[in-house]
């Protein structure tokens, strides 16, 4: 069977600044029948085994170090033999979760090859210091974790966040891209490039 991408949702607890909230997470998984890269490690392990279904793992690729998306990443990458990769700006906020437990550090500009097909990471801080998008421009997709969502950008409102970044994130390396380019989500339904790029000025104009 050819590329493919799919979704697990699970279902936990963010917790960060003494609050906790319930929220369902979604886990992408990117690759075909032999090799595939998971994209957020959140809340159970179990399910997100199931998916890889036997698969190699090329690595497990955290969108940002918020515990929601990283509850589960030790385990799954020493279940599964696999990377963890998380962006270094995000090192205070994985250590709330995995205090002295390490992960690879992944940059702006890396390429991971999977399924005869190339994962770009792009360096997408705001929503956290080291919040990072997948793209493939081949398959124009882009996982974007909390950096951009339906109606408008990721929450800014909390420690480590900062509106105008998350902005200029958006607007300087998100909306460079096709705008047919699909974009799947942290949590909620998957929207596009085009659809979400004509709305910039009025998440300015009301601050989040």
């Amino acid at each position: 069977m050819s590329f493919r991408i799919d979704r697990v949702v699970t279902s936990g607890v963010f917790e960060l600044d003494g609050g906790s909230w319930d929220v369902d997470n979604n886990v992408w998984l990117i690759g075909d029948d032999h090799e595939v890269v998971v994209v957020d490690a959140a809340h159970d392990d179990k399910p997100i085994v199931e998916a890889v279904a036997g698969r190699k793992v090329v690595a497990v690729i955290c969108t940002h170090g918020h515990n929601d998306h990283v509850t589960h990443a030790p385990q799954l990458g020493e279940q599964l033999y696999a990377p963890v990769l998380l962006h270094p700006g995000d090192q205070q906020l994985w250590d709330m979760t995995h205090a002295g437990q390490a992960f690879w550090k992944a940059d702006d500009g890396q390429r991971i090859a999977v399924a005869g097909t190339e994962i770009e990471l792009i360096h997408t801080p705001g929503h956290s210091p080291g919040s990072m998008c997948l793209h493939l421009p081949e398959a124009k997709a882009l996982f974007t974790g909390d950096t951009l969502f339906v109606g408008g950008p990721g929450a800014t409102g909390r420690s480590f966040s900062d509106f105008p970044t998350i902005i200029d994130s958006i607007r300087d390396r998100l909306f460079k891209l096709p705008e047919d380019t699909r974009v799947h989500t942290g949590h909620g339904d998957g929207t596009t490039i085009g659809t979400e790029a004509p709305h910039l000025a009025e998440w300015i104009a009301r601050g989040y």
